[in-house]
Formats: structure tokens, sequence, C-alpha cells
């Protein structure tokens, strides 16, 4: 075994065989996938659980184009909360636990909820859970100061209707009416939900909308494996989370293994748990048997990750995806490819290779809605991008945590910097997803099922990619 050296090829070292094919247009393709034993995607692509890629508004950008976004822990507990809410909230066909303000409260304290929960309302219920009034932009619009009470400004005459309406009826009223906010009531008044005009007309004409059960956007939110580990993951799944992810640079470690039984007996399977990295077989095996519902594969492949030029440790990319595949594939666990893609090729390489869907970090780092700083270097626009291991990173999650270390220096394992300004996500992944369809059409594949099924890799010397390239033209 010690004296044993394996081969490992990663994404340029390939190309896709093309087969014959009955696919004459790619709008017969279809991309849906699993995410997660429990949680499907209209599209196989997930936005990285770094602090310069996802937070409330990429996770909420993701999931209105079929994805999903997995806000990162580099944040106190309270503020990951609140990300995780904001996207809940944002798109909601029924808002079950709608804002609400006590007719005594006053107008600074209800322009100071509206402004960090970034709604245009609030209702206006009393000590009896009965609806009083609501106070909309257009109620504060004139209101110049800040002393009067909520029950002096409130609209009193508000619409309503029962807890049992349809999407069609509430539709209706909300057109008959011409109002936006449709509060819903029990039998004796108190206020049990909301519907509002913009989630309906949203729900109704986007149908790639990743969505859970209740109507919400999906949002995913992770953690590590610290003291503050099964707090973080409690208040996460409160706040609607629908999948949490145990996030470590090395997944395949007792620690994680521990996390993830602990996590798997307070929750049951109230909430699908995801964990990685890893890259070998026998951390699949030892993950599956602990209780997830997916994994995370990618030891260095990443475009901030400098793991194996620090330590010398990491299987190329390609060839962790399927040999992880390999192991999952009995176990019906799917897998997330995290890392080293480049462009639409490579992603179309990692989901052929068996992976459910594909993390995605730098392409979309330089997106209008990642969190990354925005950078303009002589004409030329950027965003910031870091690795999470990177000095900077441990920097800011050391003034979070307070952690400080465990008396070992520590060589950083990422790398920081910026990358290119590519403008709104949704042009992003239509881009990646445009690509996988061209790619599938190739190979005579409907479906992501297909895809893998008939999916044969050829390898390519250096010659074969340079000649894969756009060369000898001016």
């Amino acid at each position: 075994m010690f004296g044993m050296v394996r081969e490992g090829i990663t994404f340029d070292d390939v190309l896709l065989i093309p087969r014959r094919s009955r696919v004459f247009s790619r709008k017969i393709i279809d991309t849906k996938t699993k995410l997660s034993k429990n949680i499907s995607l209209n599209i196989p692509i997930v936005s990285a659980n770094m602090d310069t890629v996802t937070d409330a508004r990429m996770a909420r950008a993701m999931a209105e184009a079929g994805g999903i976004g997995i806000i990162h822990r580099f944040l106190s507990i309270e503020d990951q909360v609140a990300q995780v809410r904001k996207v809940k909230r944002a798109e909601n066909v029924l808002i079950e636990d709608p804002l609400s303000v006590s007719p005594e409260d006053s107008l600074r304290d209800i322009r100071s909820i509206i402004k960090r929960e970034d709604v245009s309302s609030v209702l206006v219920i009393g000590t009896s859970g009965k609806l009083e009034g609501i106070i909309t932009a257009r109620d504060l619009l004139f209101e110049d100061g800040d002393e009067k009470l909520a029950h002096e400004v409130m609209t009193k005459k508000v619409i309503t209707a029962s807890h049992k309406i349809s999407l069609q009826n509430a539709r209706a009223i909300l057109h008959k009416y011409k109002i936006e906010k449709l509060p819903l009531v029990d039998k004796v008044g108190r206020v049990v939900g909301l519907m509002t005009l913009r989630d309906i007309v949203k729900h109704m004409n986007n149908p790639l909308t990743a969505k859970d059960t209740k109507g919400r956007l999906l949002a995913g939110a992770a953690v590590g494996v610290k003291e503050d580990m099964l707090e973080r993951a409690k208040k996460l799944v409160s706040a609607g989370a629908d999948v949490i992810v145990v996030d470590v640079a090395h997944g395949h470690n007792v620690r994680v293994l521990e996390a993830v039984r602990l996590l798997r007996k307070i929750f049951g399977k109230k909430i699908d748990i995801i964990a990685g990295n890893i890259a070998t077989k026998e951390a699949a095996i030892d993950l599956i048997r602990a209780g997830v519902d997916g994994l995370k594969v990618g030891i260095g492949p990443g475009a901030a990750c400098t793991t194996r030029i620090v330590t010398g440790v990491g299987i190329p990319q390609l060839t962790a995806i399927q040999d992880v595949v390999t192991a999952t594939r009995k176990f019906k666990i799917p897998v997330i490819a995290d890392g080293g893609v480049k462009n639409s090729g490579n992603f179309s390489k990692a989901l052929a290779a068996g992976a459910s869907s594909v993390m995605i970090g730098s392409l979309l780092a330089g997106c209008t809605e990642s969190p990354g700083a925005y950078i303009m270097d002589r004409g030329v626009a950027y965003k910031y991008y870091r690795g999470m291991a990177s000095y900077e990173a441990g920097d800011e999650k050391a003034r979070i945590d307070g952690s400080g270390g465990d008396g070992f220096m520590r060589v950083p394992e990422g790398a920081s910097g910026k990358v290119p300004f590519r403008g709104e996500t949704a042009m992003v992944l239509r881009d990646l997803v445009a690509g996988l369809r061209s790619s599938m059409s190739y190979l005579g594949a409907c479906n992501l099922s297909e895809f893998h099924k008939n999916a044969e890799f050829i390898r390519v010397t250096a010659a074969g990619v340079y000649e894969s390239k756009p060369h000898g033209i001016e």
C-alpha cells in the first residue's frame, strides 16, 4: 500500500465522448436533481458557504433561479440566523408568522423593524391576537416624527380572508380590492398568516424557483464542530433552514462524525444534514453510517485554496468525485462536487462523473449579490474574494467567536484577492446551465441520470488541451 502510487485526474485531463443523440431541442432537457435525500433543486448548483460568496442576498438569488445558497458560518449565531430568516421571508406564498407590532409601539421602533427585516409593512395586533390594523410604507411616508404610536397612523380598515383560502381566491381578492397584503384570520379574528401579491405573482410566474413545502425559498446554513455547534444548529433550524451543512476542511474527522451523530439524534428526520469536505470512499462510508443525507466532496481544488500546496494532501477533483460516488450509489446519498469549476465544461464533467450538484465559489464571488467588497482598479471592476482558510478569514473568525487557537501556529491554507465582476447571479447561472444542457445534448441525455449513465471520459494530452482552446486566430 505504501509503495503504490495511484493516478488522479481532474477536469482538464479529460473530455466527454459524444454519443448518438435524439435530443433535438435543449428545451426538453430536465436539470432537476437532489441536493440531499429529501431536498430537490431545479438546477444542480449550490453557492459556496464562504463569507465573500453567500449571505442572504446570494441565497435568495440562488433559490429564485432554482438552486440553493448555503449561508456561511463566519458570523455570530444571531447574525447567521437573521440571514436565514431574511431568505425565508423574502418570497413566501403563505407567511405563517408575519411581522407584527402592538398598537402602543412607536414609529421609531416600527421603522427600525421594517429596516432590519427588509419589509414594506407590519401588522398591528392587539393583546388578544386579533388584527387591529396594518402599517405600510405609504402610512409612514409623510410621518416626519418618531413619537407617534402605531394606532395613531395605522390603516384600520383591513381586508382579511380565512386561513383556509386557496391561492387563486387570494389572488382574486387582492386584485378586486387593489391591495398588496392579505392577512389571514381564524374564526375568532386572530391572525394566523399573511399572503402578499408580490409573492403570489412570483410563485405563479417562476416555476423554476426552489421552494420548501410551505412555499418559502430554500436556504441552507453551515455550522462547524466547536462548542457552539448545537446551539447554532438549533437556532438555524428554528429560523427555517432547510439543510445544515457540517463544514470542516477535513470532513473525515472523528469530531465531524460525532457532530453528525449528535445532530441526527437531536433533530431526527426534521432536517437534512450534509457533511464535508471529503475525497475518499472510506470517508463517505463513515459519514453515511453516522447519518448524513448528503456529502460534500473536494480537498484542495478551490480557486482560493492552497491546501495541496501547503500540506501536500488532496485528490484531484474528478477522481475524488468518482471514488465517493462509487461508495454512495447503493445508499442513494447525493454528492456535491465542491471546487475546481472554472467554466461550464468543468461543471458538466463534475455532474457526468456522478455528482448530483456542484458547489460554486469564485464564479459567484464576482456577482452583484455576493457580499464581497466591490473594487474598481484602473477602470476595471472586481470583487474581493478569499478562501476560508486564508489569513484574513482566520482573523475575522477569531474576532467573531473570540477563539484564540490551540497554541500552535497555523499556516493558512487559502488565498485572498479579487475576481472579475460578473454582473447578476442569474446571468452566471444561466450560462452554466446553458453549457450543461448543451453537454447533455451531445451525450443524448434528457436528464441528469441519463447524463451520468451515458458519460464516458477520454484522457487528453497537453496538446489535446491546447487544441480544445481557441488558437491560431488573432
